[in-house]
């Protein structure tokens, strides 16, 4: 995803939000739910009940922003999660925006190759 922003972090909210919330509800979101100031130039990343809408709240030091993206078909790959919020890296925002699982194929271990 190009960007307006250089975001310095990118954090998303595991839990689904109820998606008539705009600016001011997802703000109130971030400032009583998550422990990283709402001006601090992260992006803030939301999906709705059934994951086929995404929004992505920041501050662009002017105003804050929103940007919105609905699938079609299929459904995000939205990582489940005790925490209050998952931090992420661009690649795995791009990936989650491209409709991959950001955490990718779960590392295997074994004790010999068995050839």
């Amino acid at each position: 995803m190009r960007m307006f922003v250089d975001p310095r972090a990118v954090y998303l909210y595991p839990k689904t939000v109820d998606f008539r919330l705009q600016f001011n509800g997802l703000a109130l979101t971030v400032e009583q739910e998550l422990d990283v100031p709402l001006m601090s130039g992260a992006l803030f990343v939301f999906t709705n009940r059934t994951r086929k809408r995404l929004k992505i709240l920041y501050w662009d030091s002017t105003g804050l922003a929103m940007w919105t993206k609905r699938l079609e078909k299929e459904a995000f790959k939205w990582p489940s999660s005790t925490q209050t919020s998952i931090s992420l890296t661009e690649q795995q925002l791009n990936s989650l925006l491209g409709g991959f699982n950001i955490h990718g194929h779960q590392p295997l271990f074994y004790a010999s190759a068995g050839l």
